[in-house]
């Protein structure tokens, strides 16, 4: 369930259960206006006859409201992330097969299910599934193993904090580690990674 579905239906179970709750305050204060208006004809006091006070479905129905409500709002976002997230994962995954199709050469090697063969070509099987800015920052690790983090910036056209959270983001992916050297970092392939290259 989306969270925008999820926002509707728990907006139209607390509308129900204020508009449930109006009525019935309205119908327990015009009880109450009657019982009173008889009193006062009959010179006497009604007001231990009639039923419950209004204000007790006012305040009932304002927290029930809440209770759901605020229910909801606190586990709204485990509910829609798990089902975002898997959703992302699958339009990535889409995306990430309509672009290999739309770039693969006519002389490449062809699998028939996945378009690129990984026991042939494994290095372009990994780097076909990373995002842009993530290539550009793998393949020449990938090309000069020990590159130095300056260089790779240099190299990949980004910013300095821009490198820094892509090469941290792939090392808790585990494709390449660090080595702190002086001031910078000289940047290696995983052995995984290698593995799959070599």
């Amino acid at each position: 369930m989306n969270r925008r579905r999820a926002d509707g239906i728990v907006g139209l179970i607390v509308a129900a259960v204020v508009v449930i709750g109006g009525a019935l305050s309205w119908q327990a204060y015009q009880q109450q206006q009657a019982f009173e208006q008889m009193g006062s004809m009959m010179g006497t006091s009604m007001g231990a006859v009639h039923g419950t006070n209004p204000l007790w479905y006012v305040l009932g129905t304002i927290l029930v409201s809440v209770v759901i409500g605020g229910g909801y709002l606190m586990i709204r976002d485990e509910i829609t992330d798990t089902v975002a997230v898997e959703r992302q994962g699958n339009e990535a995954s889409e995306q990430t097969d309509q672009d290999r199709s739309e770039s693969e050469p006519s002389t490449q090697t062809a699998h028939p299910s996945d378009g690129i063969n990984p026991e042939t070509q494994p290095r372009a099987r990994v780097l076909d599934l990373l995002p842009d800015d993530e290539r550009r920052i793998l393949e020449p690790v990938l090309s000069s193993p020990g590159i130095t983090q300056i260089e790779l910036r240099d190299r990949s056209d980004f910013s300095k904090s821009k490198v820094s959270q892509t090469v941290s983001a792939l090392e808790k992916r585990g494709l390449l580690y660090r080595e702190r050297q002086g001031r910078t970092y000289r940047i290696y392939p995983s052995d995984d990674l290698k593995q799959t290259q070599s």
